[in-house]
């Protein structure tokens, strides 16, 4: 097959969750433990970093992957979905997996994937694994696809996991509490290994304490680890002072978005806890890296700008949390008129989400091209019930030529809703 055939398999053989949502949801391990056992178990070849929790995991993991790479450590980076290219998914110090290297994979295997049918994220977290395993990467960072206790990706055995934080997102798979949602991301926290969890949320702290005590796992929670004393934006780069055991270090992020001020603790933290398993990272390393994130990993679609005057950004938030910090970073974004060019998909809490969109912007509803989209008439329809006024448009790309029709210089359109709104623009 070619790499187009290739990708044209998967995607109708095998049942991807991006595009059909939850039926493709394996509730177990079984096919992925099949799976690498069928490659030899290649994730036990490499040294990992697990990372979990419902915001803030992919830039979490694109942050740490930037680290240790510019500490010189050959850099192993798997993350979902992706954008643009399935690729995107598995990286090595920033590049991606090459072509042939999926197209072999799937060849050499097909057999076994006609045999056990895994899902989608299963049959590429084995592919991810043996790539990382092959090149002989000195270490990886994981990001958890769903969940956790039963993501494909917990079968490995981290140097450090890490869980960002919880927010309400899946509940249809992953439980209607806040306490349910933590207790199924509180799986990957395995015995005798470090957790450093980003955000202390007093509701459901205890379920964290409780599971690293079962697990003899020391626990650290880095929002009260440290502390930025001051921050600003000069520039399109953040600049912050971050104070940790009294000592203050100043960086600056090319990654802007005000929520990444909860992200680099939860960052910095996972640095301390690796330094501590040997991994030599200097001060230099960190602050080098974290001012050229998006150059070193490739990251696309957080608070990213695409064009000024009027300035457009995307952003690929999509539940009530990610939306929430998304109007934070607008509300503090000069601009004159708010443009969206808003899409959804059908299996989230779309009302939660309408309430908290602002009713003096004017909208520009769509749907993203995929099964799981929720029709942009639909959209418009419920967002009426909400006063949030505009017009349905027949795709991304026509909303976002309307959106640009009618903004004047000074105006903000921002896009996003849904991280497949972002994958049609970036």
């Amino acid at each position: 097959m070619t790499y187009k055939q290739t990708l044209e398999y998967l995607y109708a053989k095998l049942p991807m969750f991006t595009r059909v949502g939850a039926i493709a949801y394996k509730k177990d391990i079984d096919n992925t433990v099949l799976f690498c056992k069928h490659l030899a178990n290649p994730e036990k070849k490499f040294k990992t970093i697990h990372v979990g929790g419902t915001n803030g995991k992919g830039s979490t993991s694109h942050m740490l992957a930037a680290i240790l790479q510019t500490a010189g450590y050959k850099t192993g980076l798997y993350t979902s979905p992706h954008l643009i290219d399935f690729r995107e998914r598995i990286k090595i110090n920033g590049e991606m997996i090459p072509e042939d290297d999926v197209v072999n994979f799937v060849t050499e295997n097909q057999h076994f994937i006609e045999k056990i049918s895994p899902s989608f994220f299963e049959a590429t977290v084995a592919l991810a694994f043996n790539y990382f395993a092959k090149e002989k990467v000195d270490i990886a960072i994981i990001e958890v696809g769903l969940g956790g206790r039963l993501d494909s990706t917990n079968i490995i055995s981290p140097e450090v996991a890490v869980i960002t934080n919880i927010s309400f997102d899946h509940q249809n798979i992953l439980g209607n509490t806040l306490a349910e949602i933590a207790a199924e991301k509180a799986g990957i926290i395995k015995i005798n290994t470090p957790i450093v969890i980003g955000q202390y949320q007093p509701e459901i702290a205890d379920i964290f304490i409780a599971k690293a005590e079962e697990k003899n796992a020391q626990i650290c929670f880095a929002s009260e680890e440290w502390e930025i004393s001051e921050s600003k934006i000069i520039h399109q780069e953040r600049i912050i002072e971050i104070i940790h055991e009294q000592e203050k270090t100043s960086l600056t992020l090319d990654l802007t978005g005000a929520y990444q001020l909860k992200n680099i603790k939860t960052v910095l933290e996972t640095v301390k806890q690796i330094r501590l398993k040997g991994f030599n990272i200097s001060n230099e390393h960190i602050s080098s890296a974290l001012n050229q994130v998006k150059k070193l990993t490739g990251l696309m679609g957080r608070w990213q700008i695409l064009q000024e005057n009027p300035l457009m950004i995307c952003d690929t938030g999509h539940n009530e949390d990610g939306i929430t910090e998304v109007l934070k970073n607008i509300a503090a974004t000069p601009h004159q008129n708010l443009l969206m060019v808003i899409g959804m998909v059908k299996d989230k809490d779309i009302q939660k989400i309408l309430t908290l969109l602002p009713k003096n912007a004017k909208y520009f509803f769509c749907a993203p091209d995929m099964p799981r989209a929720k029709p942009a008439e639909e959209l418009m329809q419920e967002a009426l019930l909400f006063g949030l006024t505009g017009g349905a448009f027949a795709s991304v790309k026509s909303a976002l030529i309307a959106a640009k029709f009618e903004a004047n210089k000074n105006d903000l359109i921002f896009i996003g809703g849904s991280t497949f709104v972002v994958a049609e623009v970036v």
